[in-house]
């Protein structure tokens, strides 16, 4: 790759450094590289037929997983995919979701799962609340062959059911089902029932991580700290409406999930978000992945000690313009030094999608070298 010659052994020593202290380290020689690609990028990139988001049979994904590889590791110098997949046999049962305690129906439409509600209606969402007060949510959630799976795979592979560290919402499960318009005029129409759906979503969130809490031989005094919100639709409501029904959610989660400075709190939202920014920064988030609509500045501007995933667009980098690329990742680079306040792990602001190819990643760290130098 001649176009972007790169040290490629001396930058990969580099980024290993740059992640220190969550990317806030003072001895990091460069800005953080977060971006390490994804499994649904591997169709395009070897010109191959198949679904990003869909299933893919096991021995053809390792196998194009393999393929990635190898040419990952001549234009990036690393291998940045799994080749090794679990053995089925230590797969857990799945477990009712949480959409499905709300009344919903995950459906897939040959190429994605969606979630689909069956309520739409101040007066259906009431009954849906009675409903999930009366409910058993242990026995509903988990499957009758739960506990003699848990046991026969302790006894096997000697592991645990994992914690349970985050949900899609909780405004994006609010909308999905109950629908969009429906939220924001129940929220504007009805506020103590828009209150009451906001608690009771808090309430089985957090009845999930003590289930599991349980399952995983860990204690409500002393579990592995951690919560994660990936929560896109989160936008469409004003910073009003938010206040009211989103913020309060991650509020009670974290204060029992993440109370201690330190701890894994982080939010996702692939959304134009600068109008809530300044109530998420309430929350002392350790880190943050919004839209590309925001800039390092902006977000750096409310929350000081947050580490920031971004803020290159996706569909940018998915267009392979890599003069546009180099563009923003400089932008960011620049962003992430003024006045030495560090912090930022440069990645897509939103999801990686199939199309990003890996000469676009090199330009990136291109990019990293010739701008992100922190001296």
């Amino acid at each position: 790759m001649e176009q972007f010659p790169l040290d490629l052994e001396r930058f990969w020593e580099n980024d290993t450094l740059a992640h220190a202290e969550n990317c806030f380290s003072r001895t990091a020689p460069q800005v953080a590289l977060g971006i390490r690609m994804s499994d649904e990028c591997v169709f395009a990139e070897l010109n191959e037929p198949g679904e990003p988001w869909g299933h893919t049979p096991r021995e053809r994904r390792l196998e194009l997983n393999r393929r990635y590889n190898d040419l990952a590791e001549r234009i990036v110098g690393k291998r940045l995919l799994r080749e090794t997949l679990p053995d089925p046999g230590r797969a857990f049962p799945a477990f009712r979701q949480i959409g499905e305690v709300f009344g919903g129906e995950y459906v897939f439409d040959g190429k994605t799962t969606w979630l689909r509600g069956t309520c739409s209606t101040p007066k259906e969402l009431c009954a849906l609340l009675d409903r999930i007060d009366r409910m058993d949510l242990r026995s509903f959630i988990l499957p009758e062959n739960w506990e003699s799976e848990k046991r026969r795979i302790y006894e096997q592979y000697g592991i645990r059911p994992p914690l349970f560290r985050g949900i899609r919402g909780p405004v994006t499960l609010a909308t999905s089902v109950f629908g969009y318009e429906n939220l924001i005029f129940l929220i504007h129409d009805t506020p103590d029932l828009a209150r009451r759906f906001s608690d009771t979503i808090a309430r089985v969130i957090l009845e999930y991580v003590r289930i599991f809490i349980e399952e995983a031989g860990q204690t409500p005094e002393h579990f592995t700290h951690g919560f994660q919100f990936n929560d896109d639709d989160s936008y469409l409501l004003t910073p009003q409406m938010y206040e009211l029904f989103g913020f309060p959610i991650l509020q009670k989660v974290f204060a029992f999930t993440a109370p201690d400075p330190g701890d894994f709190r982080y939010q996702h939202s692939d959304s134009p978000m600068g109008h809530l920014l300044p109530i998420l920064a309430r929350l002392n988030l350790t880190g943050c992945n919004f839209g590309p609509t925001l800039t390092v500045r902006e977000i750096r501007s409310y929350m000081p000690h947050t580490r920031i995933d971004g803020q290159l667009a996706p569909f940018t980098f998915m267009s392979n313009d890599t003069d546009r690329i180099i563009a923003e990742v400089r932008r960011d680079c620049e962003m992430a030094k003024e006045n030495n306040l560090r912090g930022v792990n440069i990645s897509t602001a939103g999801s990686i999608n199939n199309g990003s190819l890996l000469s676009s990643m090199r330009a990136v760290m291109y990019a990293v070298q010739i701008y992100g130098q922190y001296d």
